[in-house]
């Protein structure tokens, strides 16, 4: 015998079905890729600040995604690394405010679960809402977190770059937007399979760097430095896909850029920033 379906079973199925689709929730979630950028951003800041830290990037649950430790960083600062940023994610909140709630006399502060209450732990957002977050150890508190913060910058820097890119659509940063990412040093924007556009900053000499499938277009708005090309870079290491760092740079060519410099490095290509004498400031477009 078959059933009959009755008007009132079809409405009722049509709600239930309205409801069950309604309560579906979409989230943006931190992917392995943008993970290892973020890691890279901090890497690349701790270098030039001759630091020598733990990275970590977690999801927004607090589970580890990237953990790198710089040559020469003690072991102890991996767990704390990985603590800081787990406490970022869960709390949705900078780690340093727990460590100064302790420093005010809010003891049981350390007795919140997964609660990690030192300085270095940074969530990174997207749209305003927590996908992940990034712990810095190994150095001063304070410096951890400017690492940590170059990180999550990065992917924020990007994301916002993208939101203002839909397909087919123009890309527009007013100066004030400039200013600001030139003053911390960040990318502008980010279409990673095409082009990358950075605003840079650098204050001091930096590490020797090899990019395998991007060209360095470099464009000098203030400041000067000695830059050299070519030669052999020593104890060069991967530091991610497509990646490689090293110490120095000996032979080569070496020049003096300045203001309206241009220089267009291939992919491939060894350069360093061997001397800067005082902040600059510069765009570097990466192209593939």
């Amino acid at each position: 015998m078959t059933p009959t379906i009755t008007l009132a079973t079809l409405i009722t199925l049509t709600i239930m079905s309205s409801v069950s689709n309604a309560q579906l929730v979409e989230k943006k979630a931190l992917s392995l890729a943008a993970a290892r950028k973020i890691t890279a951003a901090a890497e690349d800041h701790a270098k030039t600040k001759n630091a020598r830290v733990v990275i970590a990037v977690v999801d927004d649950g607090g589970n580890l995604l990237v953990l790198a430790r710089l040559d020469d960083t003690q072991v102890a600062s991996v767990e704390v690394g990985i603590g800081k940023a787990r406490t970022a994610a869960i709390f949705r909140r900078p780690s340093r405010e727990f460590e100064e709630q302790v420093k005010n006399g809010r003891i049981a502060a350390l007795s919140l679960p997964g609660a990690t209450a030192l300085q270095g732990g940074v969530p990174i957002t997207v749209d305003g809402k927590v996908i992940g977050a990034i712990g810095v150890s190994g150095e001063t508190p304070s410096l951890d977190e400017e690492i940590a913060l170059a990180g999550a910058n990065a992917i924020a820097d990007a994301a916002t770059a993208a939101s203002t890119d839909p397909a087919g659509k123009v890309s527009y940063f007013p100066k004030e937007q400039v200013q600001e990412a030139f003053s911390k040093g960040a990318v502008l924007f980010d279409d990673s399979s095409k082009y990358m556009v950075h605003t840079s900053r650098r204050d001091k000499p930096g590490i020797a760097e090899v990019h395998e499938q991007d060209v360095d277009i470099i464009y000098v708005q203030e400041g000067s430095a000695t830059f050299v090309t070519g030669g052999t870079v020593a104890d060069l290491k991967p530091t991610a896909p497509g990646e490689l760092r090293g110490q120095e740079i000996t032979g080569g060519e070496t020049r003096t850029i300045t203001k309206g410099d241009v220089l267009i490095v291939p992919a491939g290509t060894p350069h360093w920033f061997k001397e800067v004498p005082a902040p600059m400031t510069y765009y570097v477009v990466k192209a593939r």
